[in-house]
């Protein structure tokens, strides 16, 4: 039995409709990974959270998210890839209610992990229902349409979360998902093909199950996110110490598994033979930590620093996304004709120059002045990186390997983030309630943001030590 060939087409009811059902799917996602920073100050506030509080809220969804995102490929591809789709909008839209209706810290926080569950099953489908039910002449202009309109929501929704935010209540920037998972379970029912990897079902596909493995890698980035965000309250308490051990540990047994399961492990170590790959997934943990880590703080700090409204605290951030937009097939261009290692050089230069600028936001702060061109800079220089390294990361390997490379990176770059968000609170000495203190937020923001610019030269230099341009030749496989 062979898997029928790909068939919709971009002018039919089937591929318009299968191409909304991906795309709001994705716009639940990005919309909730860009609008939660701007919501925490409003929710710590109704709910009288502290900031190990409004850290899990932010890293619960990664850590699961993170930990799970590659499993939920690969059950997409043993069960159907519209069935598992489907699940994780269920799942998702479940979560964002709970979400929404949170009544303390605790129950938003487990919420939160539930939703990044969710994600694991929804994120890797949303793409790759368009790449094995598209026609081969149709899918690219299909994946495009839909990279670009996923795009917009990523620029609309701080705008549209900080109304909501502004107009109505925090809890809205998790209720408008289920209008969302209405609409995508309505066209994915009538639209959307069922497709599965038939060649791997029928050879045993099971064995590709890592649970193990998934288990072993969310142990260990939740043992040490624990340690860190509890070690301004805990110290060296037994607490922090033994989270610490069992994160180690987990993530020593996670390689120990991973290389004895070969090429049925969720993540094949063979793929750590090319040594671009390995420099490039550590340069993405680095270079998107800080992205993670100044997206928290300045949401944080434009409103309970400076006194600005979500919405304006939303507006800040969209014209980093637009460049991101309308810059990365131009970066993505320069970088297949000179090579990777320049744009990743300077990419980070330049932004980190962004973060240095934005520094001088205090009391009074004008946007066009004080906010606008640090932030542009920011964006012009991870527009720099964004399209180059994942084109890279893809190049880095043989082909057949693609699909678990880039849901490594993508795992890689939501850990990034989670370290972050764990670790620069503490490194700045901000605790307890001190995000609602004007002083004390104004020095952890400042401190924070010098990690930051930090974090981008460290990717700037190995980027320039240790990238070079991809070879299919030299990689595993």
């Amino acid at each position: 039995m062979t898997a029928p060939a790909p068939a919709l087409r971009m002018g039919t009811a089937a591929g318009r409709g299968t191409l909304l059902a991906a795309i709001l799917a994705s716009g639940m996602v990005f919309l909730d990974t860009t609008v939660v920073n701007v919501a925490l100050p409003r929710l710590g506030a109704e709910l009288k959270a502290n900031v190990a509080d409004l850290q899990w809220t932010v890293n619960g969804y990664l850590l699961t998210l993170a930990a799970f995102v590659l499993l939920g490929g690969a059950l997409g591809d043993r069960f159907g890839r519209r069935r598992i789709f489907l699940l994780g909008v269920a799942w998702f839209a479940a979560a964002s209610m709970l979400c929404g209706l949170s009544q303390g810290t605790g129950w938003l926080i487990a919420a939160r992990f539930f939703q990044g569950a969710g994600g694991a099953l929804l994120t890797p489908g949303s793409l790759s229902v368009l790449q094995a039910s598209f026609h081969s002449d149709d899918r690219g202009r299909a994946i495009g349409t839909w990279s670009g309109l996923s795009g917009v929501s990523t620029a609309l929704g701080p705008l549209l979360g900080g109304w909501l935010i502004d107009a109505l209540s925090w809890r809205w920037i998790f209720f408008i998902n289920l209008p969302l998972a209405v609409a995508v379970v309505l066209a994915a029912l009538r639209w959307v093909p069922e497709s599965r990897d038939v060649a791997a079902a029928r050879t045993g596909a099971k064995r590709r199950f890592d649970v193990v493995g998934a288990l072993l890698g969310a142990l260990g980035l939740g043992g040490v996110t624990y340690a860190l965000i509890d070690a301004p309250r805990g110290g060296r308490s037994p607490a922090v110490l033994v989270s610490v051990l069992v994160g180690v540990l987990a993530a020593v047994a996670f390689v120990l598994v991973e290389r004895r399961r070969g090429e049925a492990a969720m993540l094949p170590t063979k793929l750590f033979g090319s040594r671009l790959f390995s420099v490039l997934n550590v340069f993405t943990v680095v270079v998107y930590a800080a992205l993670g880590g100044f997206t928290f703080f300045l949401s944080v700090y434009l409103q309970n620093g400076i006194g600005w409204s979500a919405l304006l605290t939303g507006l800040a951030t969209v014209p980093m996304t637009l460049l991101l937009l309308v810059g990365s097939p131009r970066a993505g261009a320069l970088s297949a004709k000179i090579g990777p290692r320049l744009p990743l050089t300077v990419g980070p230069v330049v932004a980190a120059g962004g973060l240095l600028l934005l520094r001088r936001i205090g009391p009074g702060a004008s946007y066009w002045v004080d906010v606008l061109p640090g932030v542009v800079l920011f964006g012009a220089g991870l527009t720099l990186v964004v399209a180059p390294l994942t084109t890279s990361v893809l190049a880095a390997v043989a082909d057949r390997f693609a699909g678990v490379a880039s849901g490594f990176n993508n795992a890689a770059s939501r850990a990034g983030g989670l370290l972050a968000v764990a670790a620069l609170p503490l490194l700045v000495g901000l605790s307890g309630t001190g995000y609602e203190q004007k002083a004390a937020l104004a020095s952890a923001f400042r401190g924070a943001l010098l990690w930051c610019a930090g974090l981008l030269l460290l990717g700037a230099a190995l980027a320039g030590l240790l990238v070079h341009r991809p070879t299919k030749g030299g990689a595993p496989s």
